[in-house]
């Protein structure tokens, strides 16, 4: 009974606990400079889920940010903790990892690819897990953060939106469609990092429609019939 209550804490617990948006700020990398929008910070005003992006957020580089399958970026307020032991010296708030939504009580390992929820006035469904890049290492001053973001397996999820629409403080996450392909973001990011992959899982990947078609491809060549 207990894991059927966890589970329904997951599907109907969930809140938005912070809104975050960032400017565009120029930082120093290999000898020359950069523009990043790393840096994200809570705001007191709504934000707008938008196709490919949040209204009003910086997306320095739009070829691996943004677009459908990355329009936004969700983060569970559960793993602040763990990180802000490992980085204590850090100017902690909300949006430290380049995240548009803060949310309280999101489980990647309950949340499936393909689940489709109503944020606000906003309807997205889950699309993919972060993988972190050498900006994240820049936003905490330290690139092995890196394997460290990697090795803990909670990366937090994007989003495609399938209705645009408006998201503030306090409103709540609700499940309007579960997936019926099981693999949960947790599972496929595992996935993405391991050496060696189990074909179940592989399967599961290359099965799921809601996964970004190039991601589903990559994977076909460690089937046992490729």
């Amino acid at each position: 009974m207990q894991g059927t209550s966890q589970l329904v804490f997951y599907l109907y617990g969930m809140k938005i606990i912070a809104t975050n948006i960032g400017k565009s700020t120029t930082v120093s990398w290999n000898g020359g400079e950069i523009q990043t929008g790393i840096f994200k910070y809570p705001t007191t005003e709504p934000i707008t889920l938008q196709k490919e992006a949040v209204g009003s957020d910086t997306i320095a580089n739009r070829k691996v940010h943004g677009g459908e399958d990355k329009a936004c970026y969700l983060f569970s307020s559960e793993h602040y903790p763990y990180w802000k032991n490992l980085y204590p010296n850090l100017d902690w708030n909300w949006g430290m990892f380049g995240e548009n939504l803060t949310v309280e009580g999101m489980d990647e390992s309950q949340m499936r690819v393909g689940d489709i929820y109503s944020i606000g006035s906003a309807l997205v469904q889950v699309s993919q897990p972060r993988e972190p890049c050498f900006k994240l290492g820049i936003r905490f001053g330290d690139q092995g953060i890196l394997k460290a973001f990697i090795a803990h397996g909670y990366p937090g999820t994007y989003v495609r939106v399938l209705e645009e629409g408006t998201v503030t403080v306090g409103d709540e996450l609700v499940l309007r469609e579960r997936s019926e392909n099981p693999l949960t973001i947790s599972q496929f990011y595992g996935l993405l990092f391991a050496r060696k992959k189990e074909s179940h899982l592989v399967q599961l990947a290359v099965n799921n429609t809601a996964l970004p078609l190039h991601k589903r491809e990559r994977l076909k060549k460690y089937l046992p019939s490729a």
